[in-house]
């Protein structure tokens, strides 16, 4: 009886130490150093590298990874279905995700439910939702009808709702927060059509506004000359529906803002339209912008430069360099000094036809020919851009950015000719697309290598590891392991459905895991052996 006493003494101490950590909050040191047995935020840390220091799974053993669990929202009952869009966060072994208007809370290591969230909408356009943050033992996440949502993080209580944008004037919300100390960084989605963007930082015990920073400038701000009047920057769009990047030495915020409006039809915005198309740096206490650089001046053809900016402290002409670098939509690769903005590297990561070449600032100008025509343009990329949302990653162990890109001609057409065109006023039709990863050299933006997928089409995001790894998808439906180094197919599981998210690692009870979202589910690998 003793045995049996002490034995059962021990089950229970295992079980709650499998379950250790749901009752308590997040560690914030955890977002400043590199994920191991967590994934605390969006791209894993505040750099946006999505690189993991973990070397369980490795080129060597990496055919042995095995399938631990699979989760599926449609299984929970979930009414509203969707495309798992999110990054999955994962704090003290409890794994937090998003499709709009629902979150859930499942065991990291099972992918048993704890817990799920259902928001009431009251509308607004649900293409999808990139996730939650994380403050302590508070949960973030925005609706598309407007709101910023606080939940406990243990049950998933509500604790408070605050109005972040108008739903009312064709906003919507979809970005996973991002907490930097006492801010909870909030950006807005909109239909493209007439209405300016911004970006906010909220409180995160009340949600009450801290700040508001407007992508386009009010008449005699700074910026403002780069448009032709107060009307059309009241209209100008830029939106920031990706989310931002952090430099807790510099206290400075990195993000990418979307296009201008209308989209394609430029007549009535003669100007680079500045705070559209651009990749800003912010003061995190106060909003205030401190430089600036765009990658895409007066873009007619919808290449949102949302695109994450990645931290790299690497070196530049054998110098010490705290460098950003962003592979954009518009099919070129930035590297930039991170504390002034200055220039240091601008090259095709494929190739383009819209540029004439780079200004003195290493913005590239357009080329006139390139703007939609009433009889067409061809032009490339496409709408869809060289690379769309899906977040890149790099590697400091091999010193190569990878992206999934995809090289594509469309024609690009004008409809509305007017003097002040609303809407799209054109769009972009057909054309031929190639698509395959790529590997930068940060220091030339050289391609170091590059693989090929067999179609066009990839939409995946993508992680490194210190194992000489990368993950990600292919237009197959495949989850992709590849040579970080040589670029070399190494292992793939057929998944069903693409990759719609970005793969994350974690390692918890001395075994590293892998996740990936697939459509309405998660596939969760592990490597058992060491």
């Amino acid at each position: 009886m003793k045995q049996i006493a002490l034995f059962l003494v021990f089950c229970l101490a295992c079980a709650l130490g499998l379950s250790a950590g749901a009752g308590d909050g997040l560690n914030p040191a955890k977002l400043l150093q590199p994920p191991t047995d967590s994934w605390p935020t969006y791209n894993g840390d505040y750099s946006g590298r999505r690189f993991s220091t973990l070397t369980k799974i490795n080129d060597a053993n990496i055919k042995s990874l095995s399938l631990a669990w699979v989760y599926s929202i449609n299984s929970a009952s979930d009414p509203f279905g969707g495309v798992l869009k999110a990054t999955p966060l994962v704090v003290n072994g409890i794994m937090y995700f998003t499709v709009p208007d629902k979150v859930w809370a499942i065991d990291a290591r099972t992918g048993r439910e704890i817990w799920n969230y259902t928001w009431t909408s009251k509308g607004g356009i649900h293409l999808g939702n990139r996730g939650v943050g994380i403050y302590e033992n508070w949960l973030y996440f925005e609706t598309p009808d407007c709101h910023l949502v606080s939940l406990n993080i243990n049950d998933g209580t509500k604790r408070w709702s605050k109005q972040v944008c108008d739903l009312d004037q064709m906003y919507y919300a979809s970005v996973a927060p991002v907490v930097i100390k006492n801010h909870v960084i909030v950006g807005v989605s909109g239909d493209d059509l007439d209405i300016p963007g911004y970006l906010e930082s909220r409180d995160p015990e009340t949600g009450d506004l801290q700040w508001r920073w407007m992508t386009v400038p009010k008449p005699g701000e700074p910026g403002s000359e780069t448009w032709p009047n107060a009307e059309a920057m009241e209209h100008g769009g830029g939106m920031t529906w990706v989310p931002s990047t952090y430099d807790p030495e510099l206290n400075m915020l990195f993000v990418g803002t979307g296009n201008p409006q209308p989209v394609i039809a430029g007549k009535g915005r003669e100007g680079s339209n500045l705070f559209t198309e651009s990749i800003v740096a912010l003061d995190v206490n106060t909003g205030k912008l401190v430089w600036h650089f765009q990658p895409s001046p007066h873009d007619t053809h919808d290449w949102d430069a949302v695109q994450t900016p990645v931290l790299i402290d690497g070196e530049i002409d054998g110098q010490p360099r705290k460098l950003v670098a962003q592979a954009s939509r518009n099919g070129w690769f930035f590297v930039l000094d991170r504390k002034t903005g200055k220039n240091y590297t601008s090259s095709e990561f494929v190739k383009t036809n819209w540029a004439k070449g780079v200004d003195a600032k290493g913005q590239p100008i357009p080329n006139p020919a390139k703007e939609p025509q009433t009889d067409g343009a061809l032009v490339s990329p496409n709408q869809g851009g060289a690379v769309n949302w899906p977040p890149p990653s790099f590697s400091p162990q091999t010193g190569l950015f990878y992206v999934n890109a995809t090289r594509a001609f469309s024609i690009y057409y004008i409809f509305d000719e007017d003097e002040k065109p609303e809407g799209w006023g054109g769009n972009d039709q057909g054309g031929w697309a190639e698509s395959m990863l790529q590997a930068l050299d940060y220091k030339t933006g050289k391609i170091k290598w590059s693989h090929k997928w067999e179609s066009s089409g990839v939409r995946s995001g993508v992680l490194s590891t210190a194992g000489n790894l990368v993950f990600t998808g292919d237009p197959a439906d495949n989850l992709v392991a590849l040579n970080a180094a040589t670029g070399q197919p190494l292992w793939h599981a057929n998944l069903g459905t693409a990759v719609s998210n970005g793969p994350i690692t974690y390692e918890l009870d001395g075994l590293q895991y892998l996740v990936v979202g697939a459509g309405d589910r998660l596939f969760a690998f592990v490597m058992n052996s060491n």
